[in-house]
């Protein structure tokens, strides 16, 4: 095949030896098959974020590092210079966070390298050594969703204990290996301490993930891991073993069940979205 844009200079400089295929394509990135020696690795080509896709991005941005004072005052404003380092820190932001993970034992895309807006990383495969599906698209047993759920909570509160969250998280960013699930899709990875809208993202990711394991074991609809996970990192007895029960008192006193079930009531609500985007996806097919 033709070789893709951003590609061409990993090849002449030796990174990657051939590009195979193409894997998936999006709004903020185009992902390659590619060979490296006699690895088959997977190639992330970031795309430049328009202007409208910005806006959408600040919420995710803010408690991250940038270079300095000016730049941090350029990327509130939204300028040409504020928009060109907030994208560049929106590219760093998944690089740093799959090396930051696969040290804390976090199950992720092992990253190969970062080349000028190229990241290099681990192809997910299942058994047969094809590109592994999605949660989304496999059916599971009640006892592997269970076990699946029960996993996913850990990463989770693995992630939270280096102090981050994945910001995204739902069936279409997991993909299911031979051991079991793998979290991809971070560049809008959150900040925990820095972000003031954290907690809420860390629901809505836990929220997510059961809704859609919840088709296969209708009970896991009662748990309130989320809520559990923040309250123990805010008294900073979160750690990467602690074993997690999914039951959680909540306060009504200052009356934010209302909240909680909000959060559960907008996860519904988008996962209902998404299986009607599926259907219509194939009657047009």
């Amino acid at each position: 095949m033709k070789t893709p844009k951003g590609l061409q200079d990993l090849i002449d400089e030796g990174v990657i030896d051939q590009v195979l295929r193409p894997l998936k394509s999006g709004k903020e990135a185009s992902v390659y098959v590619v060979r490296s020696g006699e690895d088959i690795r997977c190639a992330k080509v970031y795309k430049d974020m328009a202007q409208r896709s910005f806006q959408q991005r600040v919420q995710y941005q803010e408690g991250r590092k940038v270079r300095g004072s000016r730049e941090m005052r350029a990327m509130g404003k939204a300028t040409r210079f504020g928009r060109k380092e907030a994208e560049a820190a929106w590219k760093n932001a998944e690089v740093d966070a799959l090396y930051q993970l696969t040290a804390a034992g976090v199950r992720v895309p092992k990253p190969y390298g970062y080349f000028g807006g190229v990241l290099v990383m681990e192809l997910v495969t299942d058994a047969d050594g094809h590109s592994a599906p999605r949660l989304g698209e496999v059916e599971l047993s009640a006892d592997t969703a269970r076990d699946y759920h029960r996993f996913l909570m850990q990463q989770v509160a693995r992630m939270l204990c280096v102090g981050l969250i994945h910001g995204d998280l739902s069936e279409y960013n997991v993909l299911v290996g031979p051991a079991g699930p793998v979290i991809i899709d971070l560049p809008q990875v959150v900040s925990a301490a820095g972000n003031n809208a954290a907690r809420t993202m860390l629901r809505r990711d836990v929220g997510n993930i059961t809704i859609s394991l919840s088709r296969f074991a209708p009970e896991l609809l009662d748990t309130h891991y989320g809520e559990e996970m923040w309250a123990l990192y805010e008294l900073g007895e979160l750690h990467p073993d602690s074993e997690l029960s999914g039951q959680f008192e909540f306060d009504e006193s200052i009356a934010d069940v209302d909240s909680v079930m909000q959060s559960i009531i907008d996860a519904r609500e988008e996962a209902i979205i998404r299986q009607q985007g599926r259907e219509a996806a194939m009657q047009g097919d």
